[in-house]
C-alpha cells in the first residue's frame, strides 16, 4: 500500500531513543534534589482480614533518624482512592482486607532507620475469617469483606433466544477454563519523589500511567485545591496497567503535606509483588453451539473474576470481558455474564487486555473443539464465523468500517498451511511432538461504553516554533513520538521540530489514562483537532497574504506555498507575527471523545466502543512428552491497526505482546503468599522467545487520526490461545487451566497415552 503521507507511516527516530541509549533518562529513583529526600516506607498488614484495634508508634518514633510516622488519622481529606469506585483507603483505618494493606507510613533520614521503625511499630489486630476463592466468596455465609458484600459488580450481554440456539445446534461443547493471577513485572518498580516548591505547591515526580488521575486523587486525599498539587511524569519503565493505580504518589503527597521536606519512595521488587495490582484470575464456564457446517449459533458464559480486596479496575475488566466473550465471531444468540468478586488477596486491576486475554483462552479453545467435533479445519471454522463489514456483535452493534479480521486470518494462512504440510509431522525425536494452533481476538479501543475524552493544546510563538502540550503518559510505548507525527503531518512540519511538553498537570490538560490502547486513537485525534485549528488559522492568513485560494495552498517545513506556483510562499514565522499583531490566537485546544452508546444494564445492548482492533496469531510449538517442556518456536502475528502511524512501534508492540503471551500461556502464575519476588516467578527470557513474524494489516478507521486505531493490548491477546491450541494439537489432549506448565503438560501427556513410545530412528 502506497503511503501518501509525509510522516505518517514512517518509522522516525523515537523522541526518547537517544537519552535512553545514553542512560540520560531520569527515572524517579535517579532524580536528585538540592536537599536530600527523606525515605518513606509503609508498614503492611500481618493478616489477610482483621480489625485494627490499636496502632502504637511510640517506640518507633524514638529510633534515631525517624522523622515522623503517619496513620489514617493524619489524612486531612477523604481516605479513599480508586479510579472507578473509591473503596480502598490509602492507610487502613478500621480494618485490613489483605496482607498488602498499609497501616502506617514512616518518614526517616535513611532506609535503615525506616526499616527499624517498621519493626518497632506495634499493631493490635482482631483477626477475622478470610476468603480467597471468588466462588466461595459469593456463597451465603461467606465473610463480608466490604459492607456492601463481596460482589463488586455483574456485567451481562443478552441477545436472541439462547435456548433455541442450542436446540438448533448440532455440535455443543461445554467446558470450564481457569487462568492465573499475573504479576505485571515491569522493569522499573513503582517509585516517586516530591518536594514543596517556592509557592507551596506539592510537586511530585511520578512513575505513572495517568498523571491527571493522580492529581485528582491527591487533592481529594489532602483536601487541597488543584493548584496546590502538581504531578510531573518522570521517565517510566513500563506499566502494563498497574501504574494506573495510585501507588507511592499518595504516600509522598501525605508526607509532603505534613513535613514540607523532600521525600522519596521506591518500592523494592518484593514490595511491588506484595502491594501492586495483578491480572484478574478467571473461572470461565462456557457453552457454545454450532450447526453442522460450523456456524456459531449460541454462546453462554458464566465468568467469575477475582478482584482481590479492592475494586481497582475490576468493573472495567468485568465489562470488557462480557462484551468480547464470544470472540471475533458473529452469533445470533448470546447469554454472557461476568462477575467481579472481592476476596482477601492482593487487589487485581488493569493489565494489558482488561479481561480479553482470559476470555480468549475460552472462546478460542471452544472454536478448536468444535472444529474437531465437526471434523473441520480450525482455520476454516474461524473463516465461517469471523466478523466482516456488516456483522453485528452480541451487543447489537453493527460493524461497518475498519473490520480487518478476515484479512488477518488470510494473512496467516500461507504460514499455517505450510506448517501443517511441512513441519508438524517432521519431528526429529520420538519424544518431541509438534503442533500448530490459531488464536484470534477483537478488542474495543478505549473504555467500555462510557465517556472517554482526551484533550491537547498546541501553541506557536512569534518565530513560528510549535509546542505541543499533552497529558498523555509516555511509559515506553512511543506515544510522544506518534503524537508529534500526527501534529507534524497536520501542520506540514518535521515532528522532530515540535517541542513536546508531556504529562505535567500544571502545564498540560487531561489526556486520560495510558490504557485500553486508547492514546493513538483518542489522544491522537485530540492532537489532530488542535493542530487542524492552528493550520486553519495559518492558511486563512496565508490566503490574505498570498492572494491564492485556500484549496491550492500546501504546508511543508514551516512554509505555506501555492501548489501550482511553489515559489509563491510565506513562512510560518511571518504569519505568526501577523496573526499576533491583529490580536489573533496562536494557542488552540483539541478535544476528542469516541462516539459510543452506553450499554443497557440488563441486556448489554449498545455500542460500547467506536472502533475495534482485530488480530490472528498462529503458533508453532514443540512439546517434550518426557519432561512437559513446551518450546514455542514461531508466532505469526497479523494485526489490523487501521493505519500504522509508526510501523516499527507497531512491530515492537507485537513482539512485546508475544513475549507476554508466552508467559501467560506456559509459565506465569502469581500465587499470593508464595510468590514473593522474581526468584519465585517465571517470566520468558530471551531463550524462551520464539521467532516472531509480524504482519501489519491496515483497514483504515474513518474516525481515527489518519485511519489509526491501536495495538498495545491486541498484541498480547491472541498469543496464549494460539499456543494452547498448538499444545492441544501436539498432545491430542487439551489443557483447561493456565499456565500450561511442566506439571500440567506432563500430566496431559500421560493421560493421552504418549508414553507408549516406540523406538524410532532419527529422521
Amino acid at each position: 500500500m502506497k503511503n501518501e503521507y509525509e510522516t505518517i507511516g514512517k518509522s522516525i527516530q523515537r523522541f526518547d531513543a537517544e537519552d535512553k541509549l545514553k542512560g540520560k533518562s531520569l527515572f524517579c529513583a535517579d532524580i536528585r534534589l538540592e536537599t536530600p529526600p527523606l525515605c518513606l516506607k509503609a508498614l503492611r498488614s500481618k493478616h489477610h482480614h482483621a480489625v485494627i484495634e490499636k496502632i502504637d508508634t511510640t517506640a518507633a518514633l524514638k529510633i534515631e533518624g525517624v522523622v515522623q510516622i503517619f496513620t489514617a488519622k493524619d489524612i486531612p481529606g477523604k481516605n479513599l482512592i480508586g479510579i472507578i469506585n473509591k473503596d480502598q483507603p490509602l492507610l487502613a483505618e478500621d480494618k485490613v482486607r489483605s496482607k498488602a494493606d498499609p497501616v502506617a507510613l514512616v518518614a526517616a533520614e535513611n532506609e535503615a532507620a525506616a526499616q527499624r521503625a517498621l519493626d518497632a511499630i506495634t499493631v493490635v489486630y482482631k483477626e477475622l475469617p478470610a476468603v480467597f476463592d471468588p466462588e466461595e466468596a459469593l456463597k451465603k455465609g461467606a465473610c463480608r469483606i466490604h459492607e456492601k458484600g463481596n460482589l463488586l459488580c455483574k456485567r451481562q450481554v443478552k441477545k436472541g433466544d439462547i435456548d433455541q440456539g442450542f436446540e438448533n445446534s448440532d455440535s455443543i461443547i461445554e467446558k470450564t477454563y481457569q487462568t492465573s493471577a499475573i504479576e505485571h513485572n515491569y522493569l522499573e518498580p513503582d517509585a516517586g519523589i516530591g518536594y514543596v516548591d517556592d509557592i507551596g505547591c506539592l510537586t511530585i515526580y511520578a512513575s505513572t500511567q495517568n498523571p491527571h488521575y493522580d492529581h485528582k486523587e491527591l487533592t481529594n486525599l489532602l483536601a487541597l485545591d488543584d493548584d496546590q498539587v502538581r504531578i510531573i511524569l518522570a521517565s517510566t519503565g513500563g506499566g502494563f496497567g498497574s501504574k494506573l493505580d495510585l501507588n507511592v504518589q499518595g504516600f509522598i503527597g501525605l508526607a509532603l503535606y505534613h513535613l514540607k521536606q523532600p521525600v522519596r519512595y521506591v518500592y523494592s521488587r518484593e514490595e511491588a509483588y506484595l502491594a501492586t495490582s495483578k491480572r484478574h484470575p478467571f473461572i470461565i464456564k462456557i457453552k457454545t453451539g454450532t450447526d453442522r457446517h460450523g456456524r456459531l449459533l449460541a454462546v453462554k458464559i458464566r465468568a467469575v473474576c477475582n478482584t482481590g480486596a479492592y475494586g481497582s479496575y475490576g468493573m472495567a475488566v468485568a465489562s470488557r470481558s462480557a462484551v468480547v466473550g464470544m470472540g471475533p465471531y458473529a452469533v445470533e444468540n448470546a447469554d454472557i455474564e461476568s462477575r467481579a468478586v472481592y476476596t482477601n488477596t492482593t487487589f487485581c486491576g488493569a493489565m494489558r487486555g482488561f479481561g480479553a486475554p482470559q476470555m480468549a483462552i475460552a472462546h478460542e479453545s471452544q472454536m478448536d473443539l468444535h472444529a474437531r467435533d465437526l471434523k473441520m479445519d480450525p482455520w476454516q471454522i474461524r473463516k465461517i464465523n469471523g466478523f466482516k463489514k456488516g456483522s453485528e456483535t452480541a451487543t447489537g452493534q453493527r460493524l461497518n468500517e475498519s473490520v480487518g479480521f478476515l484479512e488477518c486470518l488470510h494473512a496467516i494462512k500461507p504460514y499455517y498451511d505450510d506448517a501443517l504440510k511441512n513441519w508438524v509431522t517432521k519431528s526429529l525425536y520420538p519424544f518431541i511432538r509438534r503442533g500448530i494452533g490459531i488464536g484470534a481476538m477483537w478488542y474495543g479501543i478505549g473504555n467500555t461504553g462510557v465517556r472517554n475524552p482526551s484533550t491537547a493544546k498546541i501553541e506557536m510563538d512569534h518565530r513560528g516554533n510549535i509546542t505541543l502540550f499533552t497529558g498523555c503518559a509516555e511509559i515506553g510505548q512511543g506515544s510522544t513520538t506518534v503524537l508529534a507525527q500526527i501534529a507534524g503531518e497536520t501542520l506540514g512540519v518535521n515532528p522532530a521540530d515540535i517541542n513536546m511538553v508531556v504529562g505535567d498537570t500544571k502545564l498540560t490538560t487531561n489526556a486520560g489514562a495510558t490504557s485500553a490502547s486508547r492514546q493513538t486513537y483518542i489522544s491522537g485525534n485530540a492532537v489532530k483537532d488542535a493542530s487542524q485549528k492552528l493550520s486553519d488559522v495559518l492558511l486563512t492568513e496565508a490566503v490574505n497574504r498570498l492572494k491564492r485560494a485556500k484549496a491550492s495552498l500546501k504546508m511543508k517545513d514551516g512554509v505555506i506555498f501555492d501548489s501550482t506556483e511553489p515559489d509563491r510562499k510565506i513562512e510560518f514565522s511571518v504569519l505568526a507575527q501577523r496573526i499576533s499583531d491583529k490580536g489573533g490566537s496562536l494557542s488552540w485546544q483539541g478535544y476528542f471523545d469516541p462516539d459510543t452508546i452506553p450499554q443497557d444494564p440488563e441486556t448489554g445492548q449498545g455500542a460500547p466502543y467506536a472502533t475495534y482492533a482485530f488480530a490472528c496469531h498462529a503458533a508453532l510449538v514443540e512439546v517434550d512428552i518426557l519432561t512437559g517442556q513446551v518450546d514455542v518456536k514461531k508466532i505469526i502475528a497479523a494485526h489490523d491497526v487501521g493505519k500504522a502511524v509508526h510501523p516499527e512501534h507497531v512491530i515492537g508492540q507485537i513482539c512485546g505482546g508475544v513475549a507476554m503471551g508466552v508467559g501467560f500461556a506456559v509459565m506465569e502464575d502469581f500465587e499470593p503468599g508464595k510468590t514473593l519476588s522474581m526468584k519465585d516467578y517465571h517470566v520468558p527470557t530471551m531463550a524462551d522467545m520464539p521467532e516472531v513474524v509480524p504482519i501489519i494489516i491496515e483497514d483504515p478507521e474513518p474516525t481515527g487520526p489518519f485511519g489509526a486505531k491501536g495495538v498495545g493490548e491486541p498484541a498480547l491477546i491472541p498469543t496464549a490461545p494460539a499456543i494452547i491450541n498448538a499444545i492441544s494439537q501436539a498432545l491430542g489432549k487439551r489443557i483447561y487451566h493456565l499456565p500450561a506448565n511442566l506439571e500440567r503438560v506432563l500430566n496431559a501427556s500421560i493421560v493421552s497415552g504418549h508414553f507408549n513410545i516406540k523406538e524410532e530412528s532419527h529422521v
